[in-house]
């Protein structure tokens, strides 16, 4: 498989993601949308659990999008063509990479197809080419959300980026514990703590740019086949990735009651809209919802 051309000059991306950031708050294309948190601790690990203190203008964002896919009679798609605003880098002949319109988190970013490609499709070399020439440049997460299931909310083929750490603590992730407990079988590797199907991998983080979509990529299709995820491009699951360790999760519901969770639940960090999701949260607790959410038998992945 042929890999793709990479633009983005070495050394030069974390510079640009600031500056657009920037320069996409002064014009208003940016919408941050504030939160405050809390920790919310289950089976030895501190979840942070954002709550939001404004959903109007992702509320009515929404709605435009919903009335401009009534006109067309197609689904709108906001990445064709991307608003310019939010544009950060060409990051390769198939990828460009752009803010996050809607960021909960500070420089949330997108990484998405230039070609329509649907979300639930298999991560190519491509993916994974322009994912790493982004981590070569500062410390990142990145994840992938594949399908409705899974908490995608749009349809075009898109990674997600965020910069490390996630939480104003010691940790880079909430879930950073669980992860020196992996039990190696050959390349994959499981975390005992996790009470859900899931499959892990260490990657290394000094692998050569040319060598580490390729290398990624293997480690991508062993995951997916111990998972039984590989045969159908169809399957929900959230991926979670640094530079050091790759995470699969299959999925089998997007809520757990009125809760939605995406990649960076199994990171560690949820996110809800109201003071009585975080009640239900503290009630059930983070890692019970993220069970719930998940797959618990084998047999059903």
């Amino acid at each position: 498989m042929a890999q793709g051309k990479i633009l983005l000059k070495s050394g030069t991306f974390w510079t640009s993601v600031k500056e657009r950031t920037e320069y996409a708050l002064q014009c208003g294309a940016l919408l941050s949308i504030p939160t405050e948190f809390e920790f919310v601790e289950q089976d030895g690990v501190r979840f942070l659990v954002r709550i939001l203190s404004n959903l109007n203008r992702k509320k009515a964002a929404k709605e435009k999008q919903e009335k401009q896919s009534t006109a067309s009679g197609e689904e709108f798609n906001p990445f064709l063509p991307y608003e310019k605003d939010l544009f950060v880098a060409d990051i390769s002949d198939t990828h460009v990479c752009i803010l996050n319109k809607f960021n909960v988190v500070d420089y949330h970013l997108l990484i998405i197809t230039r070609a329509f490609e649907e979300q639930e499709s298999l991560l190519t070399l491509e993916d994974f080419a322009a994912l790493w020439a982004c981590l070569a440049d500062f410390d990142g997460l990145g994840f992938y959300n594949s399908g409705k299931t899974a908490g995608a909310s749009q349809r075009h083929k898109h990674l997600q980026l965020v910069p490390l750490p996630l939480t104003p603590s010691s940790l880079q992730i909430p879930i950073e514990p669980l992860l020196t407990s992996a039990q190696s079988q050959n390349l994959m590797a499981t975390l005992p703590k996790l009470p859900f199907v899931h499959a892990f991998a260490r990657l290394d983080p000094h692998w050569m740019p040319f060598t580490a979509a390729q290398a990624t990529l293997d480690v991508y299709s062993t995951l997916l086949d111990a998972l039984s995820l590989d045969a159908r491009q169809s399957s929900a699951y959230n991926l979670l990735m640094t530079r050091e360790w790759m995470l699969i999760v299959p999925r089998s519901h997007e809520h757990f009651q009125s809760i939605s969770v995406n990649s960076l639940g199994f990171a560690g960090t949820l996110l809800v809209q109201n003071a009585a999701q975080m009640e239900i949260i503290k009630a059930q607790g983070p890692m019970t919802i993220l069970k719930n959410v998940a797959v618990s038998d084998q047999n059903e992945s």
